[in-house]
């Protein structure tokens, strides 16, 4: 059951699409805040099917990156060594309690809220991050490894509860950890872990109850066209107007879900 006209959701899905093509950042971080509080949806039903959301349009983005060859594959390895078990494991606890209890739904507004401030600050520091990252370079290639399947435990989990976190935050650590790679390579190896991770993730959600099929058909049928939009038109925008403004939207958003625990 869906509780908006359906119109809606497909311009909803072809909003985030454009801005995910736009400007590099996740759907998750868009399009979840946008099915709870923007159309109600219960929040383990929105991160669920905004994972799948997530996998099957980011796996269109992995395709045209391999195409060209600017996927790190070996970087893409590291971070699924951490993020499948983690997401593997998180899971199995979600599977252990109520989802649609009002703990849980508590637990993943709270997750999603910090989730959404921390992409916000991460997109508004990266450059800063970037000019800074000096002393991260004499990390030798074993600690550089570890920490790569670190970051990517951390991703994992976090996607698993709130659908939130593979895309800024993961870039973010990604830059740290691996200065000298073209940050095209980077953002392809962030784009093709996020598709294992995703699915694996809306899979699990999937086999608990948390995925509405329909309304998943009704973002998907927007976001295609909205993310080839958005990609044809990412040079021509400034980024220093888009990313403060993302960022504004991410912590509005992350505030009010804060904030709705406490109503």
């Amino acid at each position: 059951m869906i509780g908006a006209p359906a119109v809606l959701y497909v311009a909803s899905g072809f909003t985030v699409g454009f801005l995910v093509g736009l400007t590099g950042v996740g759907g998750g971080s868009l399009m979840t805040p946008v099915l709870v509080l923007g159309f109600g949806i219960h929040p383990a039903a929105a991160v669920g099917t905004d994972l799948l959301f997530a996998a099957a349009t980011k796996s269109v983005g992995t395709a045209m990156h391999g195409l060209v060859r600017t996927v790190r594959w070996r970087i893409t390895a590291r971070l699924a060594l951490g993020s499948v078990p983690a997401a593997a494991l998180t899971l199995l606890a979600l599977s252990r309690i109520d989802m649609h209890g009002p703990h849980v739904e508590r637990l993943i507004s709270v997750t999603l809220g910090l989730a959404l401030i921390l992409s916000a600050v991460s997109l508004l520091l990266r450059r800063h991050v970037v000019a800074r990252v000096g002393a991260w370079t004499s990390l030798t290639p074993t600690r550089v490894r570890r920490l790569t399947v670190l970051t990517g435990a951390v991703v994992g989990a976090l996607v698993s509860v709130s659908s939130v976190g593979a895309g800024a935050l993961g870039m973010t650590a990604l830059v740290l950890l691996y200065p000298r790679e073209p940050v095209q390579r980077l953002v392809g190896a962030d784009i093709a872990h996020a598709v294992p991770l995703t699915l694996l993730a809306g899979i699990g959600h999937w086999l608990l109850g948390d995925v509405r099929w329909p309304l998943f058909g009704l973002l998907l049928a927007g976001s295609v066209p909205g993310v080839l939009l958005g990609s044809l038109l990412a040079a021509r925008v400034p980024d220093r107007v888009l990313r403060p403004l993302l960022a504004a939207v991410l912590v509005l958003a992350g505030l009010r879900m804060a904030m709705a625990v406490l109503e």
